[in-house]
């Protein structure tokens, strides 16, 4: 039997029920049974409105509309709070448009919460619990099969794929399991092999914690660039992609054990000598799929890894747009081949490389710095205007990540649709159907593009490990991490939601037919991607 068929058959007995037709003395005995750690999950700008629909509580403790107000768009905040996600359409029920939202562009903007609006739960849960230790976990599944609530997950509320939002459903919230421990022997449990060194962290550690930890401890951790995200979540029990994994592999490649509830209520050990398919599953499965995981060990770097790095911001006019795209198709697999990986965007772009030094780094990148050094800005000006560029070298990962997270734009809140394709080595040579296509993306999804260089291209997967991630094969092969993207206003109905994930849709249609039986990156997936398991664990 499947393993996914093994948890249906675990929790699906009960048909699924509304919290809210529970008397009150369940949730005492539950909140008794978890030490006294169930909440009323609370839409987080719920002090604001004035009025609030049917089952919406009053606000949370320590979320008063000004301290809302003023903390609405700082990503680190919203991590540690349970009500609020980065995609803020998570946050509200999609097709009525209702939710409890403030304009993210102006928080104080009093028509977001003045009547006629009302703040309703949208896609909040309505109860949680602030889980400490496994056994608080089992209890909410014991809960959820004897009364037939469903439970949600979530750690930082990242998710472009809502998986952490689930109306009506009892959320088990991991953002308070926070610790950091490290090994220079790490040895998984019930394994008999040489150690090697790990950092071992609770689910609740985002990405900059342990990047800071590493840092101090002359370690590099391999992580994403959005210093917010859980590094237990989604993102390594999905793939997890690092601006270092052309070198270095993804984050599900360096996971070395998992410690995770599944849904028959045990608590389990995953490694490559124990529960191994279990194992195998958590590598890129998906997040919140097979349990809930506590804790994962990570291998790292003993040791700090130094990079030289290019950033750049260019005019996007059509000629400069053009004859960038071009350099991209013309140079990427070559530079792939040579350990560049980074951000590569119409405008702001950063690319880094561990295995060159400044000399080495200025030849391989010299068609793109030449391109630069003569770009005009499309107004007058003269050779040159169109763009800036800086060189940078630095001892350790952290100034790096500095660097990037410095010229990104999606540390802010928003809605936000996401459509993606794995663009693999054998397109690049046909490199003017790859400029055709990537034109045509770029012109459907109205210049907001990017292409991440931040496959594992040029990793090597250790003979023994060979097949013993779930990620998709076609990660291997890939030299981008294509995206669109686009957003829609906050207090915009469900047309414009809609309009906006068939917009990526139809966005990323050109680079699909490029790339037929391909793979996309399920944690920044289309809503609509066809082929979805194909496209997200191969055939």
């Amino acid at each position: 039997m499947a393993y996914p068929a093994v948890l249906a058959a675990l929790v699906g007995v009960v048909a699924a029920r509304s919290p809210y037709d529970l008397p009150v003395s369940e949730w005492n005995t539950l909140n008794a049974t978890v030490g006294g750690r169930l909440a009323r999950g609370v839409p987080i700008a719920r002090d604001c409105y004035a009025q609030a629909g049917v089952n919406v509580t009053g606000p949370a403790p320590g979320l008063d509309c000004a301290t809302v107000q003023s903390k609405y768009t700082t990503d680190t905040w919203r991590a540690g709070i349970y009500g609020a996600r980065m995609p803020l359409q998570w946050e509200t029920c999609q097709k009525t448009n209702q939710g409890c939202l403030l304009d993210p562009n102006d928080p104080k903007n009093a028509t977001a919460f003045s009547s006629p609006r009302v703040c309703d739960q949208g896609s909040i849960s309505p109860y949680y619990i602030t889980v400490k230790t496994a056994a608080d976990v089992t209890q909410g599944f014991a809960f959820s099969k004897r009364t037939g609530v469903p439970l949600s997950i979530k750690n930082t509320g990242h998710d472009f794929a809502g998986r952490s939002s689930a109306p009506g459903t009892l959320a088990l919230y991991t953002n308070n399991i926070k610790y950091i421990n490290y090994s220079a022997t790490f040895v998984p449990d019930g394994c008999q092999q040489d150690g090697v060194p790990a950092l071992t962290y609770g689910a609740g550690q985002d990405m900059e914690s342990l990047f800071l930890y590493a840092d101090s401890n002359n370690l590099t951790f391999i992580g994403g660039s959005s210093k917010t995200v859980g590094a237990a979540g989604g993102w390594v029990q999905g793939g997890g992609h690092s601006v270092l994994s052309n070198t270095y592999g993804l984050g599900a490649d360096r996971a070395l054990q998992f410690k995770v509830v599944t849904p028959d209520g045990r608590s389990r050990v995953a490694n490559a000598c124990q529960n191994q398919d279990l194992f195998w599953a958590l590598r890129g499965g998906g997040g919140g799929t097979f349990g809930v995981v506590l804790e994962v060990s990570s291998q790292v770097i003993p040791n700090p890894v130094p990079t030289v790095s290019l950033r750049w911001q260019l005019v996007p006019n059509a000629d400069n747009l053009k004859n960038l795209f071009t350099i991209f198709a013309q140079n990427s697999l070559r530079w792939s081949q040579e350990g560049w990986g980074g951000y590569l965007y119409p405008t702001a772009s950063i690319l880094a490389n561990p295995r060159m030094n400044a000399t080495a780094a200025a030849a391989s990148l010299k068609p793109l710095t030449d391109f630069l050094k003569v770009v005009p800005d499309g107004a007058g000006g003269s050779a040159g205007s169109g763009a800036q560029a800086q060189w940078s070298q630095y001892d350790s990962f952290l100034p790096l990540l500095s660097s990037i997270v410095t010229g990104s734009a999606t540390t802010k809140p928003q809605n936000i649709a996401i459509a993606s394709r794995l663009i693999p080595q054998s397109v690049f040579s046909n490199q003017t159907a790859l400029l055709n296509a990537m034109l045509q993306t770029l012109q459907v999804a109205g210049g907001s593009v990017a292409f991440y260089m931040t496959t594992p291209f040029s990793y090597q997967v250790p003979n023994t490990e060979q097949g013993k991630t779930s990620v998709s094969p076609a990660w291997r092969g890939a030299v981008w991490h294509a995206l669109a993207f686009t957003g829609w206003d906050y207090a915009a109905g469900p047309d414009a939601a809609k309009a906006a994930y068939i917009k990526v849709n139809s966005a990323i249609n050109p680079l699909r037919a490029l790339t037929p039986g391909g793979g996309a990156y399920q944690n920044e997936a289309d809503v609509y991607e066809p082929n979805a398991a194909t496209s997200f664990w191969g055939s």
